[in-house]
């Protein structure tokens, strides 16, 4: 364990709990995704920070221990990912099977795990490099 950095870190956290006021300052800083850009109007999002942090299990609480619902997590943190690694999700049946096995294989090995960290690496071995959008 580096003990270098507990210091800087205990000092960051007890100045965000005891001065409020440097929380927006920090949240303003990070870089705007949207949640879920291809949800349907009565679809339900959860809020970014409550699904990425979420493991499986957790994610699958969440959702109401409803199938639909848990699959909506999943492609809301899929549509995240894919936007974040400029990659494109092939749009036909085939893609979708191959990256539901691999999500349904690594979830049930750890139920612990991030759900998010399971979709991620799903969302390579599937999505395809984005060629419209350049950094």
């Amino acid at each position: 364990m580096n003990l270098r950095f507990i210091g800087p870190v205990a000092v960051l956290a007890m100045a965000s709990t005891f001065c409020p006021g440097m929380a927006p300052l920090a949240r303003a800083q990070q870089p705007q995704v949207t949640a879920h850009p291809k949800a349907a109007p009565d679809q339900k999002t959860w809020p970014l920070d409550e699904i990425v942090t979420a493991s499986v299990h957790d994610a699958w609480l969440l959702s109401g221990r409803n199938e639909t619902a848990f699959f909506d997590i999943v492609e809301q943190l899929a549509q995240l990912s894919a936007q974040k690694r400029d990659l494109t999700l092939p749009d036909n049946a085939a893609a979708g099977k191959r990256m539901g096995e691999l999500i349904k294989e690594k979830a049930r090995a750890d139920h612990d795990q991030l759900l998010y960290a399971v979709v991620d690496e799903a969302v390579r071995a599937v999505g395809t490099k984005d060629q419209s959008q350049s950094r």
